[in-house]
């Protein structure tokens, strides 16, 4: 039945399929292969894409030719821009999604692609031989060959499903566990670990009274991801917010005693930034109240998400307490939450490319590496996409770096740091963070993507004629002088200093309360001059006007640091040799096996004396 394929990616949620369509468009030819095929790209929580540092990651994907954006931008029910009110380098774009429409955009673009054939079962192994997998074997004993394998098991992995004191095995409500892959892998040598994660109940939205909940509106001039010709929002649906008071907490406490979490059933850490209801009024007793964001689930369905209520306490102490919510006296409740303990392969056991270090040609993607999100483990998927087909293909690694984009700094922490808990990204996790803005996504990364062969050539046209105009519009901006006649009156109304004599438009742009859009207002020559460029333009010119000598900086820092990349370490570097090393310094390096000075230098445990003593080892 089966040919043998190039690489064969296991599991299809968000990880899945960037890993799967990577491979696939970069010319492999590819098996997704799924426990069913109705569940592909299912935003199993919440149904939304991006948010602080995710929207950043999102961006990249779609800059290096993946699709994320693209399948966001085109199930968008609403479009905010977070934090406005900070820095450039914080603004973080965010989607409510169609949870349905999503999924159905990614099985239609998969299903469009040649090099993608599916296969619906559970997979129960890998086929390995003399340390390299060589395919997959399938619970009906089904074997098929590849010279690749990708995991994205997301919460399958011998998943269990608490709800109060009930609990059975399942990846996801009414989906069966998958079993034998991990105490397969453990038999090879890995190591596991197990996590946890929960989701909140969901609400028949037509029970809800909105008028006793705070409106939350999408942007009046609604964005998008993708760097493509996708549409933006013509219309948008609100989300809601409301809050939890002492009556819900005094509910919720009632199931205290029948908490699968409380009372040490559950075994796996959860997530530190997104805690159950229960864990919090727990934790911050103090506190009288908790948001909650009550999230429409599509365009045509009343199921409503109810964020930032995730729970795994008895159905009937989730009902009451919710009944307590304003706005939420009346709800019906379709299904109630529940938390799911998974395995997870601690991420120090990989490769910078997402391969193991065990087992050649096997990768791992999404929650196997104990990442929690979408966005984190689309990231993943496409990265161990594209590194599967390179490797195939006798081909170097592609590896980003911290200063290249989010997704190098989340494969750098979980490589050389490891995690203990759900890693989530943030802003602060990226110290080139200046460097790594949304607006520059494209910048940074679509040639890198186009020398891939995933961004295409279209897309690098579009790069090329936008790098033209921003180098145009710089130039102006240097050019123009503006006369103190003109603009001195608005000035003094903006409450910045007056100009003696002309003075470059660009020393005007750099000042605190001007921006592009106060600049044209106050000289109309500039307007009529600039009119001719988009808004994605003149943001991006001034921006990076701006922060011109933080961005500069920043980026010497980088090129400071990144130099020790530079030197690299052979595989079978010995450092017991090394007797001046830390025995904490030893064990790590040991382990983890960094393949550059750079990234040995990152490693927890790994001191600046444990560097030195290293560097002036292996120069001699």
């Amino acid at each position: 039945m089966f040919q043998e394929y190039d690489v064969v990616v296991v599991g299809a949620g968000h990880a899945g399929c960037e890993a799967a369509a990577a491979a696939a468009n970069m010319g492999s030819k590819v098996l997704l292969v799924t426990m069913n095929m109705n569940t592909i790209a299912q935003m199993s929580c919440n149904p939304a894409m991006g948010g602080v540092a995710k929207g950043q990651i999102v961006r990249e994907i779609d800059a290096l030719g993946g699709y994320s954006g693209i399948m966001s931008d085109k199930s968008m029910l609403q479009f905010r821009m977070l934090n406005l009110s900070k820095g450039p380098a914080m603004w973080s774009p965010r989607t409510q999604n169609d949870r349905m429409r999503f999924a159905e955009e990614w099985r239609l673009a998969l299903e469009s692609m040649p090099n993608v054939d599916f296969w619906q079962e559970m997979v129960s192994g890998i086929l390995v031989k003399a340390k390299r997998v060589i395919g997959i074997k399938t619970a009906l004993g089904i074997e098929i060959k590849a010279k690749a394998v990708v995991l994205t098991n997301g919460t399958f992995l011998n998943g269990k499903i608490h709800i109060g004191e009930k609990n059975f095995g399942g990846g996801r409500t009414a989906e069966k566990a998958a079993i034998g892959i991990t105490e397969q892998l453990i038999e090879l040598g890995f190591e596991s670990g197990r996590m946890k994660t929960g989701t909140p109940p969901r609400i028949d939205g037509r029970s809800l009274n909105y008028s006793a909940m705070e409106e939350q509106k999408g942007d009046k001039n609604p964005g998008k991801f993708s760097y493509t010709d996708t549409k933006p929002l013509a219309k948008q649906l609100s989300c809601w917010i409301t809050y939890t008071n002492e009556d819900v907490h005094k509910e919720l406490e009632k199931g205290f005693d029948r908490s699968p979490m409380f009372q040490g059933r559950i075994k796996g850490i959860g997530p530190r930034y997104c805690p159950s209801i229960e864990d919090k009024i727990n934790r911050f007793a103090e506190r009288d109240r908790h948001q909650i964001f009550v999230e429409p689930e599509g365009w045509k369905t009343v199921e409503i998400y109810v964020n930032g209520f995730s729970t795994s306490l008895p159905e009937d102490i989730q009902y009451s307490a919710i009944t307590k919510i304003p706005g939420f006296e009346k709800a019906k409740m379709f299904r109630p939450g529940y938390a799911i303990e998974y395995d997870f392969f601690p991420p120090t056991q990989l490769k910078t490319s997402l391969e193991t270090q065990l087992i050649d040609n096997l990768y791992f993607a999404g929650q196997i590496n104990g990442t929690t999100g979408y966005e984190e483990a689309a990231c993943q998927g496409l990265m161990a996409g594209i590194n599967a087909h390179n490797k195939v293909n006798e081909k170097d690694p592609f590896v980003l770096k911290r200063s290249e984009a989010y997704i190098g700094v989340l494969i750098d922490d979980l490589v050389n740091k490891g995690t203990q808990e759900p890693y989530r990204m943030f802003t602060s996790r990226a110290e080139y963070r200046i460097l790594l803005r949304q607006d520059n996504a494209d910048l940074r990364l679509t040639e890198m993507g186009h020398k891939l062969g995933l961004a295409t050539d279209e897309r690098l046209e579009k790069l090329l004629d936008k790098k033209n105009e921003i180098q145009k519009l710089k130039t102006e901006l240097k050019q123009l002088r503006v006369q103190p006649a003109v603009v001195n009156g608005e000035l003094s109304e903006l409450n910045t200093a007056t100009i003696s004599e002309k003075v470059p438009a660009e020393n005007l742009l750099k000042r605190p309360h001007i921006g592009m859009a106060e600049l044209r207002r106050i000289d109309p020559d500039i307007n009529s001059r600039f009119s001719k460029y988009s808004e994605e333009i003149l943001q991006q010119v001034e921006i990076s006007t701006k922060y011109e000598s933080y961005i500069e900086r920043e980026q010497k820092l980088a090129e400071k640091i990144e130099s020790l990349e530079d030197y690299k370490i052979r595989s079978d570097f010995d450092y017991d040799r090394v007797k001046a090393l830390s025995s904490e310094a030893r064990e790590k390096l040991k382990k983890i096996k960094p393949e550059t000075v750079g990234q040995l230098s990152r490693i927890s445990g790994v001191s600046p004396a444990d560097v030195s003593v290293l560097t002036v080892y292996m120069g001699k």
